[in-house]
């Protein structure tokens, strides 16, 4: 369990988009949370293939849609 306390403007700004598409201001947190923590791990991913590749592929390996597995 965590406890935030949001500056005024990003409460108002839940606020607004819970009404608009019918959702709490806790489950818009949730969400967003979700999404942010989604994004650093996807970031984090990619820095460490970048830093350490197992494999790469030439852009027209991609573009032929070759079998990237292998």
């Amino acid at each position: 369990m965590i406890t935030l306390t949001l500056d005024p403007e990003i409460e108002q700004r839940l606020e607004a988009l819970g009404a608009r598409d019918d959702a709490s201001k806790s489950e818009l947190a949730r969400q967003a949370l979700r999404d942010a923590l989604a994004d650093l791990d996807d970031a984090r991913e990619a820095l460490e293939r970048w830093q350490s590749p197992e494999r790469s592929w030439s852009l027209d390996e991609l573009e032929r849609e070759d079998d990237l597995a292998g």
